[in-house]
């Protein structure tokens, strides 16, 4: 597939290297194409572009940036390149306070997440929450003694979560499909509880498992 990332740091990067080792092709967006330069350099198949330029070429797109900035980045990329179009939304509504104790301050509440208000300003897009919960280091092909770690998806689109299960199965994830875009407000606070480990004992190599 074409695959258009919307950002230029940690997370872009290693999603875009796990599309690229399958074989898709990849536009990176970004405002400032310097922070890519040493990316570009490693992986020959990467492009990079404005945020429109990814936008438009991309037949999946992954909104890969900092939760304050996501609607803004969406709007730069034209919300015509990106209407209609599977977007795999990685972002938290992380705010900018530092963490309490190991645990980050979010700046939505129980009963709203980031991807409803995106969903509900950008009505045309099919948003698929996913990746939002671990680390890049571990996105694509993540390989951890207990086996795959499961990955939580919402979206009120099924077509579109197919698409994205198909892609996590790709990277080697167990997919759990937990319902429509209200279920967001479950699965961003996952990584409130996946950052405290890292925050407390600099442990980040780990993942969340369904058992049955």
């Amino acid at each position: 597939m074409k695959i258009g990332i919307l950002g230029s740091g940690d997370v872009a990067k290693a999603l875009a290297a796990g599309f690229l080792q399958h074989g898709h092709a990849v536009t990176l967006g970004t405002r400032d194409p310097s922070k890519l330069s040493a990316f570009t350099a490693q992986n020959k198949g990467a492009r990079v572009g404005s945020f429109g330029d990814a936008a438009l070429f991309g037949e999946v797109l992954v909104l890969a940036v900092k939760g304050s900035a996501a609607a803004d980045v969406i709007r730069d990329a034209d919300e015509d390149n990106v209407e209609g179009k599977v977007v795999i939304d990685t972002t938290n509504p992380i705010a900018d306070a530092p963490p309490s104790n190991g645990v980050l301050e979010y700046f939505t509440h129980g009963n709203e997440s980031l991807m409803e208000r995106l969903q509900r300003e950008f009505s045309g897009v099919r948003f698929v929450k996913a990746f939002s919960c671990v680390g890049s280091a571990l996105m694509a092909h993540p390989k951890l003694p207990g086996g795959p770690p499961t990955m939580f998806i919402c979206g009120d689109d099924g077509d579109a979560k197919k698409t994205v299960g198909g892609i996590l199965d790709q990277f080697g994830w167990d997919v759990e499909d937990m319902g429509g875009a209200e279920a967001a407000r479950a699965i961003e606070p996952l990584a409130m509880l996946w950052c405290i480990p890292g925050f407390l004992r600099n442990d980040w190599m780990h993942a969340f498992k369904m058992l049955r």
